[in-house]
């Protein structure tokens, strides 16, 4: 057994994580309108699924700059609350500016590493949700059972993810582009990333090994519609800070002739004109007895 493979760090991937995060923030904050296009069905299939209504207490994880954490606080009124924690204390600024800026009162924001909810101190919520955040999650099941820890009895727990890498071209093209240019080894077993959870089957088993009942997993087609390719990349380059620890190894004119691959390759996804980039979402439920 050969015992010098290179071995998955948790700390040391949550930690580049966070920094990312705090470097992308602002893109997130301002790209907001697109989120709210994008993924504005499978946001509220999320919810719906989650069961949300009014007066209810929310716990979104991983809420980054707040988008969806303000449709939850709609939804559950005045006199409902949403709790919105996230890893990196800068992107949650914004969802606080977001909150502000919409006149929304039961909103609140906590700093928390994902997988440590069980240091919550927090009045039982009736729903938690986390989009686009599970995937992320060195630890998945820990993450569920902090999750879990937080729902009153009854209370149900919504996650939305991608699904796998042929169906979610948009970003898989940018990533196997940048692997191959950079000559970067295939993922670390262990290892979290987009896909993590997209193959059939996969979201529903950990949801059942977490303890859920009731699970339902729905299939949401989301395509991420933008002007043009260039569009799109000029999205990927300032949101998703994976892509630039991937390229940083490379000299700056390796990195441009690498971001002019990428924008030739997303060109095939130009349908009359406007940029209809391939993306599919998996929402899932299950519900705490």
């Amino acid at each position: 057994m050969n015992t010098n493979l290179p071995q998955f760090n948790a700390e040391h991937y949550k930690e580049t994580t966070r920094q990312q995060w705090d470097t992308a923030a602002e893109a997130w904050y301002r790209w907001a309108p697109l989120l709210s296009r994008w993924l504005g069905e499978a946001t509220n299939t999320m919810l719906d699924m989650s069961e949300i209504g009014r007066g209810d207490r929310v716990l979104d994880v991983a809420a980054g700059a707040g988008e969806q954490s303000l449709v939850a606080a709609r939804r559950v009124g005045v006199n409902g609350h949403v709790l919105a924690t996230d890893i990196s204390t800068h992107i949650l600024s914004f969802a606080e500016q977001s909150a502000k800026l919409a006149g929304l009162k039961n909103i609140t924001t906590r700093v928390i590493d994902g997988e440590n909810l069980h240091t919550l101190d927090a009045k039982p919520f009736n729903a938690v949700i986390s989009r686009v955040g599970l995937i992320y999650f060195p630890d998945q099941i820990k993450a569920l059972n902090g999750m879990m820890q937080q729902l009153k009895v009854g209370g149900k727990v919504a996650a939305m993810v991608y699904s796998t890498a042929d169906k979610n071209a948009f970003f898989s093209i940018p990533v196997s582009i940048i692997r191959r240019r950079a000559n970067l080894p295939a993922p670390l077993s262990g290892q979290p990333g987009p896909f993590s959870l997209g193959a059939e089957g996969t979201l529903e088993d950990l949801f059942c090994r977490a303890g859920l009942k009731q699970i339902e997993v729905r299939r949401i087609n989301a395509p991420v519609r933008l002007e043009s390719a260039a569009e799109c990349l000029q999205f990927e380059q300032e949101s998703f800070g994976a892509l630039h620890q991937m390229i940083s190894g490379m000299s700056t004119t390796e990195q441009d002739e690498t971001w002019d691959e990428i924008e030739d390759a997303l060109a095939q996804f130009v349908v009359d004109g406007q940029f209809v980039g391939p993306c599919e979402m998996l929402v899932a439920a299950g519900t705490k007895e």
